[in-house]
């Protein structure tokens, strides 16, 4: 048959409440360190977010500025070309001063 004293009973309980509280405290631990991690994990997420938004501006910034080359270069490329013809049409009309025999061969 089974002891049924008093005491026995009382320490049983006792002992599951012990265990329970240790399971409880355990869990409540382990809440609390996903909890951090989780947090944390939210930080670097709005971190990377930020950090993302940053290069999205910065990239932004550097297609105007390709843009505003890219029109520059292409506007000096034809002043170049214009200056090109004038200083070869210059060059022509001073060789006709200069060696005026040389038009009639």
């Amino acid at each position: 048959m089974t002891d049924r004293r008093p005491g026995s009973l009382a320490l049983s309980m006792s002992s599951e409440i012990e265990a329970a509280t240790r399971r409880l405290m355990a869990a409540l631990d382990a809440l609390e360190g996903a909890a951090e991690r989780r947090s944390e994990a939210d930080r670097d997420e709005d971190e990377l977010a930020s950090r993302i938004h940053a290069l999205g501006v910065d990239r932004s910034r550097l297609a105007d500025e390709l843009d505003t080359s890219l029109v520059r270069t292409r506007n000096l490329e034809r002043a170049n070309r214009e200056i090109a013809a004038k200083l070869d049409a210059a060059i022509g009309s001073l060789r006709t001063v200069l060696n005026p025999e040389d038009e009639r061969a």
